[in-house]
């Protein structure tokens, strides 16, 4: 049951990507846009929803098994915004983005795979510190703060993120071989970029 709700929860957190990634599409300003799609991680880590890119930077802490809800959460963060996609290609808001999605999604796709990862890194390493600066910081505008600046950041300089990127391939329907060995390196380099500053913590063993 528990794993049942694990796909449950990180087909929600995917979904409420997908509200922050139409948010970003439907606002000119990338400023207000990515503030506007920061709305997504805070409620999932408000509601403390399965995110991979919120969870993979803990993994060096946790036991093996820990493996298993990773894989759970990435599959259902994909059919979450997946859903999401499907529904607002299904609305009269589709008109008023395809044009900017198709652009976003052929850019990101006809970028090199090195380019894609090094990004993606780069994506991941904020995504952590956000995640992790809201658990522990204390008061609520801290914790706004601590959510809203580094996805600000990720999206205003153009990092790579895996969940995000889904939404925006789903939504565009460009889904095909090329676009999956994408997600694949995405996911690696969300990966690597979340383990980072966890795995200068337990290097030094501060926590």
């Amino acid at each position: 049951m528990e794993r049942v709700r694990q796909l449950v929860s990180a087909i929600i957190a995917g979904m409420l990507i997908g509200i922050g990634g139409i948010a970003f599409l439907s606002i000119e300003n990338p400023v207000v846009g990515s503030s506007l799609f920061a709305i997504g991680l805070f409620t999932i880590v408000g509601f403390q929803l399965q995110l991979f890119t919120g969870k993979i930077g803990y993994l060096i802490f946790q036991k093996p098994v820990y493996l298993i809800e990773l894989g759970i959460t990435w599959l259902g963060n994909l059919v979450g915004t997946y859903i999401l996609a499907w529904m607002v290609r299904n609305t009269r808001l589709y008109e008023g983005v395809a044009d900017r999605v198709l652009g976003v999604s052929s850019l990101k796709l006809g970028d090199s795979f090195l380019s894609i990862f090094l990004l993606a890194i780069l994506c991941g390493l904020l995504m952590f510190i956000a995640v992790d600066l809201y658990r522990n910081l204390q008061g609520s505008m801290l914790k706004c703060i601590a959510v809203f600046v580094p996805v600000m950041v990720f999206i205003l300089s153009g990092f790579e993120h895996v969940i995000a990127n889904m939404f925006y391939f789903s939504l565009a329907n460009v889904w095909d071989g090329h676009t999956l060995v994408s997600v694949i390196v995405m996911t690696i380099g969300n990966s690597v970029g979340g383990l980072l500053i966890p795995a200068y913590l337990k290097l030094f063993r501060l926590r």
